[in-house]
């Protein structure tokens, strides 16, 4: 662990809708256990994770996910050639197919990682949960796949009442409460993240939220559940406080024996107040408030890295109720000289560039 390299993706931390990059890499910076190096890796020069030398030793663009596989591959052995490191931890729902897809050409370079397989993965899809709710005995709220706005306007001759949610595939989600509402939602939704658009039934309630990782075999580590107390106008946790609800890690423990997922896992629910539990959506990453979970004494992303480096997670202690996190913003002030080394080479590695 002293000497591991570990290269990040998704240090975008923006405040409105941050990725879950930074915190991970948070969580392993402030680990004894761990003193080896982190790469951060992000899509955007204006990511101010890429800067961070507290954080990372160095970091680098990537290419936009949809560049394809190829530019992908090629980028990471540029990044390897320059800056050799031992294990990828993808953050970003968006780019992990593609993770999947080159899973064996970076475990040909030397780079571990611990992912689904396809199958797996599309199996939590946020357009596959009935399935899965059906096999798993679940509830899931309603659930639609539509490719035109018009659904909207007629919507309510077919049994679908406002509020609604409008969701993207893979990002973004919209409580509307009108046709027009909810028909520039999915232009917004479709404009960045493609077609079909998704339309849920409002579940109205009380969101918790579960971060684990599963070995693979069926089991999963040190849970942490967490219940949004303050949220951004995305929806995104500002606020969250640890709480202790057994009917949320038993739905989260049924879909990882189930799938036997290996890796990083999100699990959201609602409790609707009705009583029930739904399960809202599977994230096949950590979430943003992942530091949380280090702050609680259940250091997801290290017990990860541990896992994927061959090693037996030591046993960590149940997350105590009622530790609560509030984010907030921070500048990061860099030179331009920096900002254009990233933007024209895609690097940054600190003083060690002005040496």
């Amino acid at each position: 662990m002293k000497s591991l390299t570990v290269a990040i993706t998704g240090m975008n931390a923006r405040a409105d809708n941050p990725g879950p990059g930074l915190a991970v890499a948070r969580c392993l910076r402030e680990e004894e256990r761990f003193q080896g190096n982190i790469i951060g890796l992000s899509y955007d020069a204006l990511d101010p994770g890429l800067y961070l030398e507290e954080m990372c030793e160095a970091s680098f663009l990537l290419p936009y996910p949809s560049a394809g596989e190829t530019a992908l591959l090629q980028r990471m052995q540029e990044i390897h050639a320059d800056t050799p490191f031992d294990v990828l931890i993808p953050c970003l729902d968006a780019e992990l197919l593609s993770m999947v897809h080159l899973k064996d050409a970076f475990a040909a370079m030397g780079i571990k990682m611990l992912l689904p397989d396809s199958e797996q993965l599309e199996y939590r899809n946020k357009d596959k949960l009935p399935q899965l709710g059906q096999d798993i005995d679940i509830k899931i709220p309603e659930l639609k796949n539509i490719t035109h706005a018009g659904f909207f306007y007629q919507c309510t001759q077919e049994g679908w009442h406002y509020p609604l949610v409008v969701k993207g595939l893979f990002y973004d989600a919209a409580v509307v409460h009108s046709a027009d509402e909810a028909a520039a939602a999915f232009h917004k939704i479709a404009a960045s993240w493609g077609l079909p658009v998704l339309v849920q039934r409002f579940i109205e309630g009380e969101e918790v939220n579960l971060s684990t990782v599963g070995d693979g075999q069926g089991n999963m580590l040190a849970p942490v559940s967490m219940r949004k107390r303050a949220l951004t106008d995305k929806n995104k946790a500002w606020a969250g406080m640890t709480v202790d609800d057994p009917k949320v890690v038993e739905a989260a423990e049924k879909i990882i024996r189930h799938i036997k997922w290996p890796g990083p896992l999100e699990v959201e629910m609602m409790i609707g107040r009705d009583g029930h539990y739904y399960l809202i959506e599977i994230n096949p990453r950590f979430p943003a408030w992942i530091y949380l979970s280090k702050a609680v004494g259940c250091n997801l992303p290290y017990i990860l890295l541990e896992l994927i480096t061959g090693n037996t997670p030591e046993a960590t202690q149940t997350p105590k109720a009622g530790s609560m996190f509030i984010r907030y913003a921070q500048e990061v002030v860099i030179s331009l000289s920096d900002f254009e080394q990233m933007t024209m080479y895609g690097h940054y590695k600190g003083e060690k560039d002005h040496d």
